[in-house]
């Protein structure tokens, strides 16, 4: 008889996931089956032949976070196509990567960190890869050219800060799509257990404060927000805001 093995390790192993924290989330979304069984713990020991299915819709992307954006890009009814991006926290290119598969002409896929971009996005013509750069500090000299679209997906940034360099490059008629973390936009004294906020009346509390400062100090319209279709990775429940640069 085969030994048994881990299942968020048998599916790396597999190569269904590039890691046991990707395998991890999908388990824990109930996007995977064993034998016709939904899998609910990454940690449970399976069958090396056991039949395992996927009904994962972010397996085919570089990170989760891609289905954020498509889910956005869908409610708020947005046309990127021809469009130059600033993806603002770009990390390894989940929402980069759906801005290209819906046709963009060009983003700036900027993060503070070095080496988190895709191969598969680095070596795509349409993407400059801006690294080590804090987007508090992006200027038109950081740029190739103009912006007309802005896509931000940040942590541990409040989006007040991260926001209002790249707010002021963008050209009139800019969309912005947003995730509002509320864990980023409050202080430790209100997070739950786990750095989690659990209080869902202070979670839309945020999401208004997020859209007040948008509208009075950044002088955007405000199209609407929608929650996430997924929890962030730490259990929070996110949002995703979407304004327009009046013009």
């Amino acid at each position: 008889m085969l030994n048994k093995i881990r299942l968020d390790q048998h599916l790396v192993e597999l190569d269904h996931y590039p890691s046991r924290a990707r395998a991890r989330d999908a388990i824990l979304r109930g996007t995977i089956t064993v034998n016709g069984q939904v899998a609910s713990k990454p940690g449970q020991t399976v069958d090396p032949a056991a039949l395992i299915e996927i009904a994962d819709d972010a397996q085919n992307y570089v990170s989760r976070a891609a289905l954020k954006l498509k889910h956005a890009l869908d409610h708020f009814k947005i046309d990127v196509t021809g469009l130059h991006a600033l993806d603002l926290g770009a990390s390894t290119g989940g929402f980069t990567q759906v801005l290209l598969e819906n046709g963009v002409a060009s983003v700036h896929a900027i993060d503070v960190g070095h080496g988190q971009l895709a191969g598969e996005l680095r070596e795509d013509g349409r993407v400059i890869a801006i690294e080590g750069l804090n987007i508090r500090n992006l200027t038109t000299d950081h740029l190739e050219g103009p912006v007309n679209l802005i896509v931000c997906d940040v942590s541990f940034i409040s989006l007040k800060l991260a926001l209002p360099a790249g707010l002021a490059l963008a050209e009139p008629g800019t969309h912005l799509i947003a995730l509002i973390k509320p864990q980023f936009e409050i202080g430790r004294d209100k997070l739950g257990k786990g750095g989690v906020v659990r209080d869902r009346f202070l979670a839309t509390a945020i999401c208004d404060v997020i859209s007040n400062w948008l509208e009075t100090c950044q002088h955007w319209q405000v199209l609407g927000i929608t929650p996430s279709p997924i929890a962030g990775g730490d259990g929070n429940h996110e949002f995703l805001i979407a304004a327009r640069k009046p013009g």
